[in-house]
């Protein structure tokens, strides 16, 4: 039977959202490591099995692939400690030092969002995928177009720059993809689905939907010798 989450773990999560405090969070840590960590890492286990037939790269093991809970509060003003969800990140086998394409699950109180796609990538990489891009925009905007992609998921916020990126022809005729910061899809659904035995299913279809733009996406990323910047 596929893993889903009980209404005790989005109870949990409800009470973290409003007590987001280290005493809070201490009096309930076998509720978190029972009713949340233990599922999270069963239902990744089960996705990995999925992944092996359309995205055999992104496997490893599931605690490697679900995300702390604790929040980086170093630099940050925001000093809660936790994380009001959980979350897992499926990177790239020989990208995981700098991310590259991937693809994203959380669950919060609130909703599950499926995900995929190259967010805010480091200025090396973001060179090589719009140099990609560029060669290879026709095959991109034909994956992005798939009937069965677009059907589960949306294309995400782009960040796109205001003028075309420094090194690359304005009137080039994939100027719109150039001048994006980031590429992927996503899919907020219901907070119910993740109590109900469909969360398995309703993962693996948008993940298995988003893999060619991921495959796609990684390419420039992996064994090129490297290129100077201009």
């Amino acid at each position: 039977m596929a893993t889903q989450f009980s209404n005790e773990a989005l109870k949990f999560l409800r009470g973290l959202k409003k007590n987001n405090d280290r005493e809070w969070f201490g009096a309930r840590k076998d509720v978190y490591e029972k009713q949340l960590k233990t599922p999270m890492l069963a239902l990744i286990d089960e996705v990995n099995h999925a992944m092996l037939e359309f995205a055999p790269e992104h496997v490893r093991p599931p605690h490697k692939i679900m995300m702390r809970i604790y929040r980086d509060i170093r630099f940050s003003k925001d000093k809660r400690p936790y994380k009001n969800h959980v979350s897992a990140w499926w990177v790239r086998d020989g990208l995981q030092k700098t991310s590259g394409g991937g693809f994203y699950l959380q669950v919060s109180s609130t909703d599950v969002l499926v995900a995929a796609g190259v967010y805010m990538p480091e200025r090396e990489q973001l060179l090589a995928i719009r140099r990609y891009l560029a060669d290879h925009h026709e095959e991109f905007r034909k994956i992005m177009a798939a009937k069965k992609l677009r059907s589960l998921m949306q294309e995400t916020e782009t960040m796109s720059l205001t003028r075309p990126p420094k090194g690359f022809d304005p009137n080039h005729p994939a100027i719109d993809l150039l001048m994006c910061r980031q590429w992927g899809v996503s899919a907020t659904l219901p907070v119910e689905r993740a109590t109900s035995p469909g969360l398995l299913k309703d993962v693996v279809e948008r993940f298995k939907a988003a893999a060619p733009m991921i495959a796609l996406l990684n390419t420039p990323l992996l064994g090129k010798p490297k290129r100077p910047l201009f």
